[in-house]
Formats: C-alpha cells, structure tokens, sequence
C-alpha cells in the first residue's frame, strides 16, 4: 500500500488516477498556501474509501474547512463542480430560489450567481470562479437540499460547455457523468461539526401527493394567459400583495423575475392558495408549507421549551415620568435639526433600561454551559420582530448597555425596515445575551409568558400601554399610563431573587428615568 505524503499544491501538475485533496479555511484568500494530501486512487478503491470521508479522516469533522476534490480523468474537459454552500453557520440544508444565470452564461469572480433559503434568510451567491456556467444540477424551486449536494458545474472554456448537457450528479453528491468519470473540482462547503452545541436535526417533511385547486377559479387557465414567474416572485408577490398579471416579466419568454417587481402596486395581502388534500367531501384544509427560517425557528423554541426549567416575574410600572421626559428629549432634538429630527421611542427606553439591568444582575446575562456558566460581559439584545412572511427574527442590538438613546434608536429603526423588507443577513440574526419580546404595539396584549430564547437566561415580554387607576399618595387615586412586563428566567442561571432584583432595577429606571444616570 503507498504511503500518504503531505505535499504542496502546484496548479501545474496534472496528475491522472489520483485523488487529490487540498483544504483552505473558510473565508481566507485562495493565494495562502494549502495543505493537501494525495491518495493514490488503487489505495481509495482497495478501502473502498469515499473521497469526501477520507479527507474528514485525515482532516476530522472539527475544523471549519473548506474541501476540494479535484478526480482526473480524460473523458470529459475540466471542470468545477460547485457543492451547495453552508451560507450560515447553523444551515443543514436549502432551497433553490432563483437562478440569476442561466446555462452557457459567461461567469466572472463575484457574479450573482442564483439565491439560496437558508434556515435564516434569502441569501445571493456568488460565482466562486470566473468561467461559464456548463450546466444547472439543481433547479429553482427545488427544497430541502442537504448541503454538499452538487449544484452547478462551471468550465474555464466556453467550448466545454456541451460536453455537459447530459451531465449528471451521483447520489453521493460528488459530480459524475453517465458515460465516464468527470476532470472535475468539486468546490464543497464548510464542513460542520460533528457535534454541535445544542442542536437537534430536523426532520424532512414526509412528501405529499397534493392537488392545488383555486376556489376563485372556475376553469383552469389556458396557456397564452398563463402567468409564468420565478418561485421567488411567486413568494414575493404574495407577501406583498402583488397581482402578478398586471406585472411585465423581462425574463426569458416574459417570465416574470423578483426584480420586475420594483414598483409593482400593492393590493393587500394576495389570496390563499386551497390545497385540497382529503378525499372526503365537504372536509377542506390548507397545507402551507414551512420557510426554513420558519423550521429553525421552531426546532431552537421546541429545544428551549423541552429542556429549560421557566418560571415568570411580573410587573406593573407606571410610565408617567418616562413619557414626559421622552417628550421633553424630543422637543429638544426638533430645535435646530435640519431635516426630519430623531424621535425617541418608549422602546428604545425600555432596551437602555433593560442593557442596564442586565449589568447589575449579571446572572441574567449568562448562559449554562452544562459544566459551568458563563458570565458575558458585554449586553446584546435579540429584539423580536415580525417578517411579512410571518416568521419572527431576532437581529441583534450589540453592545447595548455602551449606546445611547438616539443610537438605540437609529439602530433599532434600522432593524425594523430590514424587517419589513426581509433583507436581513444572518451575521444578523445570530448570538445575543438577553431577549426582548414586545407587544407594545398590540392593543389588548397586556400580559404574556414568552419562551426563552436558547442559550439566553431571560426573555421579557412587554405588554400594550394602558391607562389604570394608581394610588396618589394622599389617599386617593389617579389616571396614569402604565404597562405591564413579564420577565421568563432560566432557573438554572436565575432564582427568584436574581430575577426580582432585576426586575425592580428594570421597574425603577421607567419609573424614575434620572436613575439611569447612576
């Protein structure tokens, strides 16, 4: 049997029957030498060794690299094939949006290349190498793609480009034509650890044989009005209330493309698709499929449910004072400001006093680490907003116990419109030390126990404004403006009187704002 020698990548060397496994850490720039490994292919096929699993043994499943198996062969002209990429670290799998090229496309470094679900958001990949784009392995619409799997093939010559018409992906996710082993690149994704911290996989939906049927629609379209769109304008148009036959594609044959979109009127929220599943008559349901956003969402509040121990605090805090400074604090800001003034939120009070508190009950800015806690020092706040999709997502106020009110303010604004417009990336959505989860805006929520949001200690729940009766001192009552607050804690980090004092701290900066100062 040979033996395995480290050896140095030259871009030169052609070396048939072998394969040749080289890493490069995710992120870092192609010129850094790499390190690589030879196998000869007799050695592979003797172990019966599947490329990829050989480069995690020699590698482990630890490191975050990135692998390239390059398989020689003179059957078909070189090529790379691009694996589907792990776009944020917690995605597992993907859907196929969009493509943004389409096959024989001149590609150049950095080119949009299609747009990919990820368990967070809609991501843009770019074309990782100049070339064209060969052939398209998987098609738009195509859901629950495992990472790995192959996803386009692009030639240096645009002369190769028919050699792969009938090309093909083997199940195993390294590329392979019908009639011969491919020269190819596979450019994989980064490798994930083998044991991630507190994740649980999810399952693939069971598939369905589903019959759409829509109640607005007597007879079924013909083809010259049929309306032809991308999945991702369909998505979009529905969102946000779009009638697509009223909006001229420029896609190929006039096939309508999310950018057609721009300006497109809005006329509320478009109508449900009925998706008629049972047999039985006069028993109709829909089925609306799951956003991976949607799916990673549920399985983190699934795990934080099933595994930490809640228990829930509760206050009313009168908001007289703090309401009158905000108002005092916006006049002051409208004088002498050119242009449309800053306007402070209660919201953006309410975060302050929260960073606040958070640094004077530190235990409610930590997370269990099973063997131990951690203590962080720094207070970032996952702010809960709603998606018009309907997911919630929790961008991230870093640093909030540093920030003033106007840059809570800009930022948080900020946040909103990403929100609305579901540009958020997931550098955004990820870490966190603190939850807040407000309600402020929905009238008759005045009380509510939210989940905590892992690895978090705490989640507080923010009610809607009202107006109560309070004692005045002098054995009387007054109309004030109040709200009232739930405070989830981990009873494994909080007990009850760490949660109490941060509580009243959180009570005390509302109701005597001057206290912040301290």
């Amino acid at each position: 049997m040979n033996k395995l020698l480290p050896q140095t990548i030259l871009s030169s060397v052609r070396l048939p029957n072998i394969y040749r496994f080289s890493t490069k850490c995710a992120g870092v720039s192609t010129s850094l030498a790499r390190l690589s490994c030879f196998i000869h292919t007799q050695m592979a096929a003797s172990l019966s060794i599947n490329p990829h699993r050989t480069a995690n043994m020699l590698l482990g499943t630890h490191y975050p690299f990135r692998l390239d198996v390059r398989l020689y062969s003179a059957d078909l002209p070189k090529h790379s094939a691009i694996a589907l990429p792990a776009l944020s670290p917690t995605m597992q799998k993907g859907n196929i949006v969009s493509w943004k090229k389409k096959e024989g496309d001149k590609l150049s470094d950095g080119d949009l290349l299609c747009e990919i679900e990820t368990d967070k958001a809609v991501m843009e990949y770019e074309a990782p190498e100049e070339g064209y784009l060969a052939k398209i392995l998987l098609t738009e619409g195509m859901k629950d793609i495992p990472v790995g799997k192959l996803l386009c093939i692009i030639v240096s010559n645009e002369g190769d480009v028919a050699a792969f018409k009938n090309y093909e992906a083997s199940d195993g996710g390294i590329a392979s034509a019908t009639s011969s082993s491919p020269h190819t690149k596979t450019v994989a994704p980064p490798l994930q650890p083998s044991e991630p911290i507190h994740q649980a996989s999810t399952p693939s939906p069971t598939p369905h044989a589903l019959k759409a049927q829509i109640a607005s629609s007597p007879a079924a379209a013909s083809p010259k009005d049929r309306i032809v769109a991308t999945p991702y304008a369909k998505k979009l148009a529905t969102e946000r209330g779009i009638n697509l036959a009223a909006v001229a594609g420029t896609g190929p044959g006039g096939r309508i493309q999310a950018k057609d979109l721009t300006g497109a009127p809005a006329g509320g929220r478009a109508p449900t698709v009925m998706v008629r599943t049972s047999t039985q008559p006069g028993v109709d349901f829909i089925d609306v499929p799951l956003s991976e956003a949607k799916k990673a969402t549920v399985q983190r509040i699934l795990d934080s449910a099933l595994s930490i121990p809640h228990y829930h605090l509760q206050a009313r805090i009168n908001l007289d004072k703090v309401l009158s400074v905000k108002d005092k604090i916006n006049k002051l800001l409208s004088k002498g400001h050119k242009g449309e003034a800053p306007r402070i939120s209660l919201k953006d009070y309410i975060l302050k006093a929260c960073a606040i508190a958070c640094t004077r009950t530190p235990a409610t800015n930590s997370f269990f680490m099973s063997t131990f806690i951690r203590q962080n020092k720094n207070v970032d706040i996952s702010i809960a907003f709603k998606t018009p999709s309907g997911d919630l997502v929790y961008p991230v106020l870093l640093d909030a116990h540093t920030k003033g009110l106007i840059t809570i303010n800009e930022e948080r604004n900020a946040m909103k419109a990403k929100a609305k417009n579901g540009t958020f990336v997931p550098q955004e959505l990820e870490g966190g030390t603190f939850t807040v989860s407000d309600a402020s805006d929905w009238e008759g929520v005045y009380n509510f126990s939210p989940i905590i949001l892992y690895p978090h200690a705490c989640n507080l729940a923010v009610g809607h404004i009202q107006e109560s009766l309070i004692p005045d001192g002098d054995g009387g009552y007054k109309q004030s403006a109040t709200m009232n607050v739930t405070l989830s804690c981990d009873r494994r980090l909080v007990d009850g009187a760490e949660g109490g004092q941060w509580l009243k701290h959180f009570k005390d900066m509302l109701e005597k704002p001057h206290t912040m100062l301290l």
